[in-house]
């Protein structure tokens, strides 16, 4: 600034200094004055630092701060959202190979036991890059933790129970988010705020001799194709019949054959990759229509909240809003899906969030705001119902072989899709529209193909591939029987 500028303070030197725009102040320019001239020429970027409003989630200090992630920097942020879902994808991917391979209880204690260096990785970086490789490995690690617990948790429940206590689990995770905000207060730092995580996961994966041991997985595979287990007997069948001499020995002839089916034991189990799928019929379709619907739910959601913005400005209240729909979606589906059945209320949600998303796609100008924000709530709680009731429905209708490494493409597919929320997030970004025609587009095609799937509501979980391609789609709507005609 030339001398007499300098002097100015306050609302004066802001308007020297700094250009205005529609939106307020320019928080990346700054006005250039050739020496000794009263009046700008021009702009140019700020070279001396910015100054840091406190913001609003009660962290003094963040990533945004730490490395000035902003003006030409703020691509790094959606960089950064993006990389921690793509470990959580990744993560479920190959949790879900362990789970299978190894069993449920080793792959929990083994991802806990990852996320705890991971964690202290990520609050002890020194740079951007080193908090992007760490947060991809943490993200891994909670997604392999989750996905085990996940699915140890559904395969100790019987049939009536499972919805309930899956959903009561649903309730645990939003808890932790309703508490989120407050340790974030606790903890005024973004590098105390993720050790005190870190030490809670360590504090977990203490507790490991608590985790209940589950039947192997794979045993699943030497079932006969009835879906009950046989005794093999370490007799030989022509000596349980009664083929023995006079005197009650055992023939000569046959002892050998004994001793051999003695020494063999029972049949080894057989691992089934996750490359098996694929040469089935039933179980592909039902894990990609659920793997797609799963997509769609949690890629939609960035659409309706995006419209709640603007109504909800302030941190807190936009975050309970969210949380607060998140409930009400895991509510609703426990209150309605073991009553009406898992794809018919599937197949609600879905419909609703594909209305809801056209609608506002189509007609936001000419609509009320109270009209719009209507819509808006009612397709954020509606795609998370989808989402949730997705992977639930996943888990029930693949088989128990090849259920950790189905439902992990499930989850990682969940993830997918929400990483298309940080992308189009970049201030001034043009793909917000195109991405809510794709996604409406894919919602109606989600309704025509879960009409495809089974019902699960009170079945038994299948074991092996002769289970899961057993599966028959009932009719929607039942039919009344006809009465006898004379």
């Amino acid at each position: 600034l030339p001398p007499p500028l300098r002097r100015l303070g306050g609302p004066a030197l802001l308007r020297a200094a700094v250009p205005r725009l529609r939106g307020g102040w320019s928080p990346c320019q700054l006005y250039r004055y050739p020496p000794g001239a009263p009046r700008p020429n021009g702009t140019g970027p700020c070279t001396r630092g910015w100054h840091y409003a406190l913001p609003a989630a009660g962290l003094r200090a963040n990533l945004v701060t730490q490395w000035d992630l902003v003006c030409a920097s703020r691509w790094k942020v959606p960089l950064e959202q993006t990389t921690h879902l793509l470990g959580w994808t990744l993560g479920s991917a190959t949790a879900g190979l362990a789970c299978d391979r190894f069993g449920r209880r080793p792959t929990f204690l083994l991802s806990l036991a990852l996320a705890v260096p991971a964690g202290l990785g990520v609050a002890l970086a020194v740079d951007f890059l080193m908090v992007l490789v760490a947060r991809l490995l943490f993200g891994a690690a909670l997604a392999g933790a989750f996905l085990a617990l996940y699915v140890a948790r559904l395969e100790l429940c019987d049939p009536p129970h499972r919805l309930g206590v899956t959903m009561v689990a649903g309730f645990f995770w939003i808890a932790g988010e309703l508490l989120l905000p407050g340790l974030a207060l606790l903890c005024r730092d973004w590098r105390v705020l993720q050790g005190a995580v870190t030490m809670i996961l360590a504090l977990l994966a203490a507790c490991w001799w608590h985790w209940p041991r589950t039947t192997a997985p794979r045993t699943a595979s030497s079932r006969v194709r009835g879906g009950t287990a046989r005794a093999i007997s370490p007799i030989p069948k022509a000596v349980v019949v009664g083929e023995c001499d006079r005197a009650g020995s055992i023939p000569a002839s046959l002892l050998p054959a004994e001793l051999e089916a003695l020494s063999e034991g029972p049949p080894q189990p057989r691992y089934h990759s996750v490359c098996e799928i694929c040469s089935t019929r039933v179980i592909w379709k039902n894990g990609v229509i659920l793997g797609f619907a799963a997509f769609i739910g949690s890629g939609i959601r960035h659409c309706f909240t995006r419209n709640l913005v603007p109504h909800l400005p302030h941190f807190f209240s936009s975050h309970l809003v969210l949380v607060g729909t998140e409930a009400a979606a895991c509510l609703f589906v426990c209150l309605t899906a073991e009553r009406f059945g898992r794809r018919a209320i599937l197949l609600l949600c879905t419909v609703l969030t594909g209305i809801s998303s056209l609608l506002l796609l189509a007609l936001t100008q000419y609509l009320l705001e109270l009209i719009v924000l209507t819509l808006s709530v009612v397709g954020t709680a509606a795609s998370h119902a989808v989402t949730v009731l997705s992977i639930f429905f996943a888990s029930e209708v693949l088989p128990t072989v090849v259920r950790g490494a189905g439902l992990g493409l499930v989850v990682g597919a969940n993830f997918v899709g929400k990483a298309a929320a940080p992308i189009t997030a970049i201030p001034n970004s043009r793909g917000f529209f195109l991405h809510h025609v794709v996604f409406a587009s894919f919602a109606i095609l989600a309704v025509l193909s879960i009409m495809l799937l089974p019902e699960s509501r009170g079945r038994s979980l299948p074991q092996s591939l002769q289970d899961g391609e057993s599966q028959r789609r009932p009719p929607l709507f039942r039919r009344r029987p006809r009465g006898d005609q004379l």
